[in-house]
């Protein structure tokens, strides 16, 4: 495979636990779906459904696949500030240089948002479910003349 910026061939690498074809000059990588699914559970551990749309306003680009030649489209991803290629047959995701350290950021921000939405919701769901006692009517009766 050939990296759709410059054209040298892709090498077999390893980054942050994942297996990528990466560009020797560029430093981009190419990744399947499931290795960018993979280095997104790195740091996200609340499920795929969790991570919401993937691909948010896909573009045409000149880039071609570099396993199918058919040209990437850019996208934001997941409706963030980063830039990403995708093949739209499905063979995988263009990153530029250490965009993939920048999903682990991305994934591990949400996954704290998360975590306090659902602390939140929590105690809001605990809060109700004690206005529907009897004793939180009785307290409210007190309180009124």
């Amino acid at each position: 495979m050939k990296c759709p910026k410059c054209n040298t061939d892709l090498v077999a690498a390893k980054r942050h636990k994942v297996d990528v074809e990466l560009c020797p000059s560029s430093q981009g990588m190419w990744l399947s779906a499931q290795e960018l699914n993979q280095l997104e559970d790195e740091v996200f551990d609340f499920g795929d459904e969790e991570k919401g749309t993937i691909a948010f306003n896909p573009t045409p680009t000149d880039l071609p696949c570099p396993q199918c030649g058919k040209m990437l489209k850019t996208f934001d991803y997941r409706f963030y500030d980063l830039q990403m290629e995708f093949c739209e047959v499905g063979h995988g995701y263009w990153l530029d240089k250490d965009d993939d350290t920048r999903v682990l950021e991305l994934m591990k921000d949400e996954e704290n948002r998360f975590e306090r939405k659902e602390i939140t919701e929590s105690a809001v769901g605990r809060h109700f479910r004690a206005m529907q006692t009897g004793k939180f009517f009785d307290k409210l009766k007190e309180l009124l003349p």
